[in-house]
């Protein structure tokens, strides 16, 4: 179906941080399946233990425990300040868990009645997928269009504004009690990548408790170890009631998860499952990812790196303002923002980037993303800015049509 607007590119191989089209042409990843690809393309480890994995059992049904799957929520919660996980397969199934889990504590905790949706809260600018209502959660009108009456229940607020949020939460609580969860990005990747403000946060877990409402943190993006943390909510000093993940847990196998807080357990055998799961494929995939990232030391690289990445970025910045205003980010998920003004797009850059062996993606009209794999290099940095210098040149220096 014709659901993408896909780049004129076929890519039949990839190792490390390189990928080649079917033509042979070398180009660095620094989209790394839009923040998927934690270990690169074609990892030893994850090979030999898929490998490995599939010779033994590759997917049992959740009617039977499933030691790969009991490894890897315990891996998660010794590793973090959660309890317990639920898997999926995706980030879209891993939010509609946290809405649905939502539903339940507006109801069986916070008393709202059944004949009411109780509330959830999220920013405006947010993303949380495609499915129907983590698309209505996500607070940017352009996904509605089309899918329309969007799922009941939903309130939006201006991302790491305290006084909007504060007024908007008075006003869904002046009835009784209303609001069920607040779902925030820690940094809103399709937004712009926008990195929360800790003071904002603070306050927003403040009033979460006075309430008794969830902090549920979207990590689909930035979790796992890109912002230089292995989890978002860490660069915050902020703990949430729940996170869910997805993308670079699996590092390339498809995965979701929805962790939470032991007092935020609220579901009970039956009323929620996944067929696919915490099956013993995904799961060990995440083990691996997990593993690696410690056995490589890769969470103090991926500062290193987004530290120098930044630096190079911003030096960029420096030597095209008439064209670039600013970087911002945290760890190896950086945006590389535009002028308002500016005569060209972010998706147009991205193209001709493309052009110069650069595969990078836009997030919105006027950023552009690097999100490359945690293994990469401070050479293959230097190149990627290098390309994309390249290819600003290509485009300011040729006349438009």
């Amino acid at each position: 179906m014709d659901t993408y607007g896909r780049f004129p590119l076929e890519l039949v191989r990839g190792r490390g941080v390189w990928v080649w089209d079917r033509a042979g042409k070398r180009y660095l990843d620094c989209v790394a399946g839009i923040a998927v690809n934690t270990l690169g393309h074609s990892d030893r480890s994850l090979r030999r233990a898929l490998g490995a994995q599939l010779g033994r059992l590759q997917h049992v049904s959740n009617l039977y425990r499933i030691p790969e799957q009991e490894q890897l929520a315990t891996a998660i919660a010794e590793r973090s300040c959660f309890d317990r996980v639920f898997f999926c397969n995706s980030g879209a199934e891993a939010n509609e868990a946290a809405i649905k889990l939502a539903r339940k504590h507006g109801h069986s905790v916070r008393g709202i009645p059944s004949e009411q949706a109780p509330l959830i809260l999220t920013a405006q600018a947010s993303f949380h997928g495609r499915t129907l209502a983590a698309v209505t959660a996500t607070g940017q009108p352009k996904y509605h269009q089309g899918f329309e009456p969007m799922v009941q229940g939903f309130r939006y607020f201006p991302y790491n504004d305290i006084a909007a949020f504060e007024a908007l939460l008075a006003d869904c609580e002046a009835p009784g009690p209303r609001v069920a969860a607040v779902l925030l990005e820690p940094l809103q990747g399709e937004g712009g990548v926008i990195p929360g403000d800790p003071a904002f946060f603070a306050r927003v877990r403040q009033l979460c408790d006075q309430h008794g409402i969830l902090l549920i943190f979207d990590e689909v993006q930035i979790g796992v170890g890109r912002s230089g943390r292995l989890w978002g909510y860490q660069r915050l000093g902020v703990e949430p009631d729940a996170i869910t993940l997805a993308k670079g847990l699996g590092g390339g196998f498809p995965i979701g998860a929805l962790a939470v807080k032991a007092s935020a357990d609220h579901f009970k055998p039956g009323e929620h499952a996944s067929t696919f799961g915490g099956n013993p494929m995904a799961c060990r995939a995440g083990l691996t990812v997990l593993e690696q990232l410690e056995r490589r030391a890769l969470l103090p690289h991926v500062e290193r790196m987004g530290t120098l990445l930044q630096q190079l970025l911003g030096e960029l910045v420096a030597r095209h303002s008439g064209l670039l205003v600013a970087t911002r980010g945290w760890g190896l998920l950086q945006g590389l923002v535009l002028r308002a003004d500016a005569a060209v797009t972010a998706p147009e850059l991205v193209k001709a980037a493309l052009d110069q062996g650069l595969l990078l993606v836009p997030a919105g009209p006027t950023v552009v993303r690097f999100v490359p794999p945690l293994v990469i290099q401070p050479r293959h940095l230097r190149r990627a800015v290098a390309s994309f210098e390249r290819a600003v040149l290509t485009l300011t220096r040729s006349p438009r049509s």
